[in-house]
């Protein structure tokens, strides 16, 4: 009689049925964690490749001349005109261009007839902003510098902004509130550089 309480906990000790709920307990929560991530580093990589093509439009609408024949765009209409192909440019994606903040660092760019990337202190800043936009437009600036052979630089406009990470995703974790792990604290840089079609 003795005997029967051992040999029964031998047998429950040497069952398996329940190690294979066991280890999907174990390995389900991981695999779940590893796709989610692989959905948002998926969603982030198309917000950046969507945010340079929108920097790379706008610059590209700020340089190009309206037509042949036309005066000269004011520095008002060429910032209108990159911000409006920016802001297109987000919205065919279906991207809110609300999400849009300013570049944090702003960069740095010579002006135009500048000889070396050091500027003399004379750094081109944003120009005012249009409207509610974030957008960077610095128009004017050097974006290569004269050759050893004496060849001219290079000038253009450079385009740049923030798109803030739209997504909440956060995970439970202590001490509460944590929000480092929110990816809505990413902000994802765009920034693109186009020469003047005149040169």
């Amino acid at each position: 009689m003795l005997r029967s309480p051992l040999n029964t906990l031998r047998r429950l000790f040497r069952e398996t049925r329940g190690t294979e709920i066991a280890e999907a307990a174990m390995v389900l929560p991981m695999l779940f964690m590893a796709i989610i991530g692989i959905f948002w580093f998926g969603q982030a990589f198309r917000i950046y490749g969507t945010g340079t093509h929108a920097a790379m439009e706008g610059a590209r609408a700020a340089v190009a001349p309206a037509c042949t024949t036309c005066a000269a765009l004011t520095p008002a209409q060429i910032d209108n005109n990159a911000v409006t192909a920016v802001n297109n440019s987000l919205l065919a994606a279906h991207l809110d261009p609300k999400q849009v903040v300013a570049p944090s660092p702003v960069p740095t760019l010579c002006s135009c007839g500048s000889a070396t990337s050091a500027c003399g202190g004379s750094a081109v800043t944003c120009d005012p902003p249009v409207g509610a936009s974030n957008v960077c437009v610095q128009p004017n600036v050097q974006l290569s510098y004269t050759t050893v052979s004496g060849g001219a630089g290079t000038c253009g406009t450079s385009v740049s902004f923030g798109y803030k990470y739209p997504m909440h995703f956060t995970l439970p974790c202590w001490p509460q509130p944590c929000t480092s792990l929110d990816l809505q604290n990413m902000t994802l840089p765009a920034q693109a550089e186009e020469r003047l079609e005149t040169q």
